[in-house]
């Protein structure tokens, strides 16, 4: 995703989105159209996702998609006005421009890929969720109850090897109370 993107490429994605999706403001059809056509412009665009961070960028939606039809982000201001947007990209060619397409199974769409580049303004902690503490901590509560199981295993085996029936009663308790605990505690979610 560092490798930078040339213009031919860039340009190949745009003629390939605009044959394949409807956009859902007729107006990104023209600012998409007019971008393809102005190699200057072409080659300050960067194709990226979290747009709302960048300091210049546009998020444009297909049909098939439920995300927001338009967008248009200049240093913190934002506005849903396609042709206040275009003026911008047609005045300020030598900008970057950070671009968000949003259409069907994006994230995963080989010829958006391609063009895809990493987003140097998105925060270091904004990718971490919630939800992704939750699970890390549940990962490192997992591997923290194996590893002391294995370690009262051995433990157990030891004093059974030993005819240590007191130490093996001990230890088989201390299992049963770690199972126990572990077994009450939420899951990892399967997604």
């Amino acid at each position: 995703m560092n490798t930078p993107v040339s213009v031919k490429e860039k340009k190949n994605f745009i003629q390939w989105f605009l044959k394949h999706y409807q956009l859902k403001k007729r107006e990104s059809v023209w600012i998409l159209n007019y971008i393809l056509n102005h190699k200057q412009i072409l080659e300050n665009v960067h194709f990226v996702r979290d747009v709302k961070f960048c300091p210049r960028g546009i998020i444009m939606t297909s049909q098939c998609s439920s995300e927001v039809p338009f967008r248009f982000y200049k240093n913190h201001l934002v506005t849903t006005d396609a042709e206040k947007s275009f003026h911008d990209i047609r005045l300020n060619q030598d900008e970057d421009l950070y671009i968000q397409l949003n259409f069907l199974n994006s994230q995963q769409d080989p010829n958006y890929v391609i063009v895809l580049e990493e987003n140097p303004f998105v925060p270091e902690d904004y990718l971490i969720t919630s939800k992704d503490k939750v699970l890390a901590k549940q990962l490192l509560e997992q591997t923290l109850f194996e590893s002391k199981k294995i370690k009262l295993q051995k433990e157990i085996d030891l004093a059974l090897d030993e005819l240590d029936q007191e130490k093996f009663k001990s230890l088989a308790d201390e299992l049963n109370r770690l199972e126990a605990a572990y077994l009450n505690q939420p899951k990892l979610q399967k997604q």
